[in-house]
């Protein structure tokens, strides 16, 4: 047996995709990192050991604009273009790949961490086992991470905990039952199947439960041809301890799963003959074990009531998705869920333990409520939050200070910086040059014109469409057909946040006269100036007597929708449930609106990165088209970063549980040169070809003196015009935040 010794700046334990995230921040901010796994693969219940899709804040696409940045959003893209096929071994490569890039890690997988060595001053060392390899390995950091999930390291260090639920009294939860108890979300194994091309026996194994003696035919949906995370409800365990009755869980999860397969097999009641099983899971993926304490409890009413922290520094927007204790044995349904209107903000007081006073967690295991847990346990948003908690580790061990001490103005300024998952918050960046800057283009979209129509959409239902009011919304016109004379009704309603994009507050109605007759371009009169940038929802009144015309093109800044009435199960109002996208994905109303502002060059220099009450990125009218940032006197360049239109809306998965038609997103840009003016005379110093990503970092070969910026933009991955989010410029080429970086928040 060998036994080793490794100091690093960081600890982070646990290497599922909160903890990759938290590792790769760390990194990137000039930190040493030791990553420290269990498994022999990354990526936690998303890796090809469990495989469950990646789910996040965009709810399988019910949230808008609402799809995870920062390196979730890096990895969410990259893997759109490795694995449009949603491979779970690719997948693999692409988190493991992510971590490699990063000379700063020191990655050691199979390694079981199961000593703890802590005092009243917090951790000083954790200490693995390496399997495979006979290495005893001990890992001594002034900061570490818990990020395993079941919370192993933070429980051996005497973090204060919770397992189970809450009673109701304590937080005042409507979904919170009379009492505590110890009950937990249960645990799942998922399989595999394919057609063979040709019959294929099963023979059951003897530990095969006869799923016909349990509720699970009449109470679950069970199909043939559908594998995977379709399957998410075979779970087991919640009335057990997830941890110390795993193998009992697993067990019960492996007999119903070669249950299941025999019912479909030799039932006679399903085609699939020639079906086989491809893999079966080994590993039960758990929801929900230890949530730490820290300074503040996230609650069910943060999650609904989208409590606008002065901390936040991550975003979730899962229904709150809570299952019966039973699982897949339960006579309810599977799961009760509960949206919020939007996305909702996660406090970084809910990051770092009350009491072990250098330790951070991220990932399932956070300060939440059982209720709240229930939406921030979903891997995507775990992401964000490990991006947070190891953007954090970087910062304390920078300052020195210890993670309740840490300025959280410096360590949103530091996030926003690497595009983190913020929301509502722009980015005020003293070191940026841009800042200072007058921005121009040689083209702008000024106005929404959607004027080539190839489908109709009938008003059997309520339509919605959202509309930037930029700072206004006029003129909205609309291109219909009547059957009849009749009159369309017309609402337009402030969704109040800037994050959300249903309607809620009433602004004003009209009705519109609409004649017998085809393509008819009809005026909506509806006016708005709202004091500040804001969303505008329109709501067409059903009236089946009326079609509008479809384009089948997505249009920057407008979302379409239609509504559908609630399932009987559902809690009510939930807009999110009933607003939908479905059938309108990629396509917009035909209309035409007023000169709009929403889409201005200078969006680029005002700091937010993502949608909030309105766009904020610069569109060009055409392509080529090309960006400047000009100074009254010249500046000092060493490094320009441009960060491209990713389409947030657009919703991502890993694994699909749905296809997206292109492997790359058509709003980025594609080609562009990075040119500078010195003396009058522009020059191309950098620039990139078959770009892919949304962040582009350009460190020039020497600093340049330059009064003018301009970014050129030559093609992109498809859409008919250049977007562009943001472009700063620095005097150093250091990575942004990193401690020798004099121009970063440090």
């Amino acid at each position: 047996m060998r036994q080793e010794t490794i100091k690093r700046d960081i600890t982070v334990v646990g290497g599922g995709l909160a903890g990759v995230s938290a590792a790769i921040a760390a990194a990137r901010l000039g930190r040493t990192v030791a990553l420290v796994n269990n498994r022999p693969v990354l990526g936690g219940n998303s890796s090809s050991e469990v495989r469950v899709w990646v789910c996040g804040a965009t709810g399988h696409g019910r949230n808008h604009h609402a799809r995870e940045g920062g390196i979730m959003g890096e990895l969410f893209v990259e893997n759109q273009y490795r694995n449009p096929h949603g491979n779970p071994y690719f997948w693999d490569t692409t988190v493991l790949d992510a971590v490699r890039a990063e000379p700063n890690i020191s990655l050691y997988l199979n390694t079981d961490v199961r000593l703890v060595d802590a005092g009243e001053s917090g951790i000083a060392s954790v200490t693995g086992w390496m399997m495979g390899s006979e290495r005893l390995i001990t890992f001594e950091s002034p900061i570490f991470l818990d990020c395993t999930g079941d919370g192993l390291v933070g429980h051996l260090a005497g973090a204060r905990h919770r397992i189970g639920r809450e009673g109701r009294a304590e937080y005042g939860e409507p979904w919170a039952p009379d009492e505590p108890d110890d009950i937990t979300l249960g645990s799942t194994l998922l399989f595999y199947t394919k057609d063979a091309g040709e019959p294929v026996r099963y023979v059951p194994p003897s530990f095969a439960k006869d799923i016909t003696t349990t509720s699970i035919p009449e109470r679950r949906i069970i199909k043939a041809g559908d594998n995977g995370c379709a399957y998410w409800w075979i779970e087991f365990g919640g009335e057990l301890d997830t941890v110390h009755d795993n193998d009992r869980i697993r067990d019960e999860l492996w007999s119903v799963i070669h249950g299941i397969w025999d019912h479909i097999k030799n039932s006679g009641r399903f085609d699939a003959d020639t079906m086989t099983l491809e893999w079966v899971g080994a590993l039960p993926g758990k929801r929900e074990y230890r949530r730490f304490l820290g300074d503040y409890v996230l609650t069910q009413h943060d999650v609904l009531g989208q409590t606008p922290f002065e901390d936040r520094v991550a975003f979730g927007g899962w229904s709150i998705d809570l299952h019966p204790p039973q699982g897949m044995y339960a006579t309810e349904a599977g799961a009760r869920q509960r949206y919020a209107d939007g996305v909702y903000h996660i406090p970084y007081r809910s990051l770092y333990s009350v009491n072990v006073p250098n330790l951070l967690m991220a990932g399932r295991n956070i300060s939440a409520s059982h209720v709240a847990f229930g939406s921030t346990r979903v891997m995507a948003t775990c992401a964000t939050i490990g991006q947070a908690a190891g953007t954090a580790a970087a910062l304390c061990v920078a300052h020195g200070s210890r993670p309740r001490d840490l300025p959280v103005a410096d360590l949103q300024r530091t996030l926003l910086r690497e595009d983190a998952s913020l929301v509502g918050l722009p980015l005020d960046d003293p070191g940026d040059l841009a800042r200072t800057a007058t921005a121009s283009a040689t083209g702008t979209l000024s106005r929404l014109v959607v004027d080539a129509p190839d489908d109709l959409w009938r008003l059997a239902a309520d339509a919605g469409i959202v509309l930037p009011a930029a700072p206004a919304l006029d003129g909205v016109r609309l291109l219909v057909d009547a059957a009849a004379d009749t009159t369309l009704s017309v609402e337009l309603h402030d969704p109040v946040l800037g994050q959300n994009y249903v309607p809620r507050e009433l602004v004003g109605t009209s009705e519109v006269t609409v004649p017998a007759g085809a393509k008819q371009w009809i005026d909506l009169a509806v006016g708005w100036r709202p004091e500040t940038a804001r969303n505008a929802f329109l709501v067409l009144r059903a009236n089946p007597l009326i079609s509008v015309h479809v384009s089948s093109r997505p249009t920057p800044g407008v979302l379409c929708f239609t509504r559908v009435p609630l399932r009987p199960q559902d809690e009510s109002p939930q807009p999110l449930r009933e607003w939908t996208d479905a059938g309108l994905l990629r396509r917009t109303f035909c209309l035409e609106t007023g000169e709009t502002a929403a889409f201005a060059p200078a969006k680029v220099l005002d700091g937010y990165q993502r949608p909030y009450a309105g766009p904020h990125m610069w569109v060009s009218d055409t392509l080529p088209a090309a960006l400047e940032l000009a100074w009254a006197e010249p500046v000092t360049i060493s490094r320009v970063e441009v960060i491209a239109d990713d389409d947030v809306n657009e919703d991502l998965i890993n694994l699909h549980h749905h296809r997206t038609p292109f492997e790359l997103l058509p709003t980025l840009v594609r080609d562009y040169r990075v040119e500078i003016r010195t003396g009058g005379v522009w020059h191309a110093v950098a620039g990139t070809r078959e770009n892919r990503r949304r962040r582009i970092v350009h460190v020039l070969d020497e600093p340049v003196r330059a009064d003018a910026l301009r970014i050129a933009v030559e093609t992109t991955n498809g859409a008919p015009s250049a977007h562009l989010i943001a472009v700063r410029a620095y005097a150093s080429g250091l990575a942004a935040g990193t401690p020798e970086d004099t121009v970063g928040p440090t």
